[in-house]
């Protein structure tokens, strides 16, 4: 399977993920109207995070700025060149995906 392929079967498996293209391209990640992260193809991800979370993720090495947010913190990106990376993704997508459903709860509709 692709990097893309792998990383939408699991977020998709979580309850309340649906995914879709989005309207600028990305294939986007979605906990009700809240985007938890999107993919461009089998090349990279971006996520938004708090400030507190950015720092700590920029600091592991885990993302970079966001291509078209540069030097801005929350938006972020995250090259895909290997299976560590995906695992990464799904990680990433994971902590937004969790951080919405404990703030927000799950859709009625999962």
């Amino acid at each position: 399977m692709t990097a893309s392929e792998q990383i939408t079967d699991e977020v998709t498996s979580w309850p309340g993920v649906e995914a879709g293209p989005g309207k600028r391209g990305e294939f986007a990640f979605k906990v009700g109207h809240r985007e938890i992260g999107h993919l461009h193809g089998d090349r990279s991800a971006h996520f938004s995070f708090p400030r507190d979370v950015w720092a700590e993720l920029s600091d592991q090495g885990r993302i970079a700025d966001h291509p078209v947010f540069p030097g801005r913190v929350g938006p972020a990106a995250r090259r895909i060149d290997s299976q560590a990376d995906v695992d990464d993704v799904i990680a990433l997508m994971r902590l937004n995906y969790e951080r919405v459903v404990e703030r927000h709860g799950l859709p009625e509709a999962a």
